[in-house]
Order: structure tokens, then C-alpha cells, then sequence
């Protein structure tokens, strides 16, 4: 009995939860480019259409508060996860702009709002010490699933020869299968601090709120513009996208769990300098690049240096005041996608003009980012969140309560 006790603990649910997610996610996102462009004939501005659309639940992230009003959190985060396999279950069936748009819609609107639940559950139940090891654990059991996931794709669509539409199914259909088991094999764990069921914005929290912002732009050149690259100018092929990610997900299993301990011994500043300084040289490359090899190297470099992006997470969660964690996690997705929303749309158009302009627009962003970094402090800590703009931080509420 001690023995089936041990693994349901709520660090175990989470690195579960964390396989959940990609199987279903990385089949929708292997499939994508070729899907739309075999299928739909989408054009760039057609892909940033979609992108865009896919981004606005995680801009009303937010409103997951007041969901939670009604719903606990564990249990909505089980349902989100659902949603997000139904949606991907759904997508091959309707090759349409229209079609396309809603699936994407209710893939989206499941995948943000766990994405919200994961992390402010997270920031609850794992220790400030070695959150950044844990946090590097679930992303290397994401990295896991996705190897799963992109294996799926690879084995059906290049030796099964399925149809996109059951490849679809599989993925979302596995992923809703999972999360059905996890939530009957482990119990409802309590949160060590009651939550705020409100909105709230606070000043000291300002650093964390602006590099959130910031990652939610940069990342959209990677998401959106990165893989569409690879399928319109160098041909990739959907096995060839599904062994590119493969090959990601197998280096992130090794380097992810690293990046947290680099991190905890080593600080977020420094963690995220070198993130930044990488993303910054690789989308300059992107926007030169003219071999296919060269461009799947700068890919791969791209995705490692994202997982550097924990350390935001773990400098929240030691600035933060524990009973705003949901509260705050689910505002910073919404501000992590204000630019989400539009970032797609317009560079979708820009890129018609010149694609390499879009990827010289992330090396701009990423530098951004870098002059953010330097200003979080050695420690951080409440009453200690930057080390620039202490004064500004210390004022009156923005929103909710006071700072």
C-alpha cells in the first residue's frame, strides 16, 4: 500500500500530465505545414491567419479565474487536457480555412488553458529550491512524449501511408486516453495556499510580466515562421519535419534536466543571457540560411535554447506571494499573447515581402530580452524582484490587491 502511495504524489501526476500533452500536440504540430499546404493550399498569410486564431484562447487566458470559481483546479486541467485531444482528433477531418479555424480553436482553447493550470500547479506544489530540476524533468518527459508522438507520424504517414485525418485521430485519441486514467488512479492533492479568484496585476512584478511579453513574441517566429520555412523553401517533407523534431526531443531529453540544474546553481540571469544571446545569433541565421542542412541545425539550436525559457518560471515563483500563483498564471499567459495574437497576421504578411525580414524582427526581440535579463537580481526574492526600478515595484497595486 506505502508503495502505491508513493507514486501518487503530485510531482508524479505533473511529469504524467507532461506526457499527456505532446502526443496529441506534436502530432497536430508535425502535421501542420504540410497538412495546410497539401491540403488547403494556404499561402503565408493563410498559416499566420491560423496561427493567430490558434493564440487568441491564450490571450483570454485569463479568464480560466473565473472558471475556476466553479471547476477545482486539478479537475479543470484534466478537462483542458481533454479538450486539447479532441481538437486534434477533429483536425483531419475538415482540410477548410473555415474548418481548420474552429478545430484550431478548440485544440487551442484546451492546450492554453492547461498550459495556465500546469504551471500555476506547479509553482504550488514543487519546493523554490529545485523547482527549475523538476520543471527540467517535465520538459524532458514532454520531450519524451513528443518523441512518441513524431514516431507516430513518421511510422504512418511514411510507412503506413495513413490518411492525415486517421493520423490525426491516434494522436488526439491517446492523449485523451491518458489523461481518462490519470484522473481515476490518483487522488485530489490539496493546494498548500488558498488562491485569489481574481485578477490581479502587481507592480513589483513588473520584470517578470515584460520578459513574459517579450517570449510570447519571440516565440511566435520560431512556432509559426521556422517550420513553415522549412516546408516552402527547402521542401521538407512531413517525414522529414517529424525526424527533425525526433531529433530535437532526443537531445532535450538529455540537455532539459541540465538546463534546471544550470540553472539552480548558476542563477536565472545567467541562464537566460545565454538563451538570448543564442536566439538572437540563430534568427539572424535563419534570415541568411540557404542550405536545408544548415537551416535543420539553426532549427534544432533553436529549440534547445528555448528550454532555457524555465528560468522565468522558477524567478516568478521566488518573487511571488503564493496565494497570487493561479491568479498570476494565468494573467501572464494572457500577456505572454497579446503579441501572439498579431504577431502571426502580420508578419504572415511580411513575410510575402521578405521572410527575411521576419526572422531579423525575432533577432530584435531576443535582444530585448537580453537587456531585461541583466535586470534580475543575484537572489531574487520578495521585496528583492529587480535590481533596477526597485521603487517602481514597491508602489500601489495595478490591479487586485495591493503590492
Amino acid at each position: 500500500m506505502n508503495s502505491l502511495y508513493n507514486w501518487r504524489r503530485p510531482e508524479i501526476m505533473l511529469l504524467l500530465l507532461a506526457t499527456a500533452m505532446p502526443l496529441s500536440f506534436g502530432v497536430w504540430q508535425a502535421l501542420l505545414n504540410n497538412f495546410v499546404i497539401e491540403r488547403a493550399s494556404f499561402s503565408g498569410a493563410d498559416i499566420g491567419l491560423l496561427q493567430s486564431v490558434r493564440e487568441i484562447p491564450g490571450f483570454l487566458a485569463f479568464s480560466v479565474i473565473f472558471v475556476l470559481l466553479l471547476i477545482r483546479e486539478q479537475r479543470l486541467a484534466f478537462l483542458a487536457l481533454i479538450a486539447t485531444g479532441l481538437g486534434v482528433a477533429l483536425t483531419g477531418w475538415f482540410p477548410t480555412t473555415a474548418g481548420l479555424l474552429l478545430t484550431t480553436l478548440i485544440m487551442s482553447t484546451g492546450f492554453h488553458y492547461y498550459e495556465s493550470l500546469q504551471s500555476s500547479l506547479a509553482l504550488q506544489w514543487l519546493p523554490k529550491e529545485t523547482s527549475a530540476i523538476w520543471f527540467g524533468r517535465m520538459l524532458a518527459a514532454g520531450s519524451l512524449a513528443s518523441l512518441a508522438a513524431y514516431g507516430l507520424v513518421w511510422l504512418t504517414s511514411d510507412w503506413l501511408d495513413l490518411e492525415y485525418r486517421w493520423i490525426y485521430m491516434l494522436g488526439g485519441g491517446i492523449t485523451i486516453a491518458i489523461v481518462t486514467l490519470i484522473w481515476l488512479l490518483f487522488p485530489n492533492f490539496s493546494q498548500p495556499h488558498s488562491q485569489h479568484k481574481k485578477l490581479i496585476l502587481r507592480r513589483r512584478y513588473w520584470l517578470y510580466y515584460a520578459l513574459t511579453f517579450m517570449s510570447g513574441a519571440r516565440r511566435q517566429i520560431f512556432v509559426v515562421f521556422a517550420g513553415f520555412l522549412m516546408v516552402e523553401k527547402f521542401g521538407y517533407s512531413v517525414g522529414d519535419i517529424a525526424l527533425l523534431f525526433i531529433l530535437n526531443h532526443l537531445l532535450n531529453l538529455y540537455v532539459a534536466p541540465r538546463m534546471g540544474r544550470f540553472i539552480v546553481r548558476f542563477g536565472e540571469r545567467k541562464a537566460l543571457t545565454v538563451e538570448y544571446i543564442g536566439l538572437a545569433l540563430v534568427f539572424g541565421g535563419y534570415a541568411l540560411v540557404e542550405s536545408a542542412t544548415a537551416a535543420a541545425l539553426l532549427y534544432i539550436v533553436d529549440h534547445l535554447f528555448f528550454s532555457m525559457a524555465i528560468a522565468i518560471k522558477s524567478y516568478f515563483q521566488k518573487i511571488v506571494d503564493e496565494r497570487d500563483i493561479a491568479a498570476s498564471a494565468a494573467v501572464s499567459f494572457t500577456i505572454n499573447h497579446v503579441a501572439a495574437v498579431v504577431i502571426p497576421v502580420l508578419f504572415g504578411l511580411l513575410w510575402l515581402a521578405s521572410p527575411a525580414a521576419v526572422f531579423w524582427c525575432g533577432a530584435a526581440m531576443a535582444a530585448i530580452s537580453l537587456f531585461l535579463a541583466q535586470n534580475i537580481p543575484a537572489l531574487p526574492a520578495q521585496g528583492n524582484e529587480v535590481r533596477l526600478g526597485r521603487r517602481f515595484a514597491a508602489g500601489q497595486r495595478l490591479a487586485g490587491s495591493t503590492s
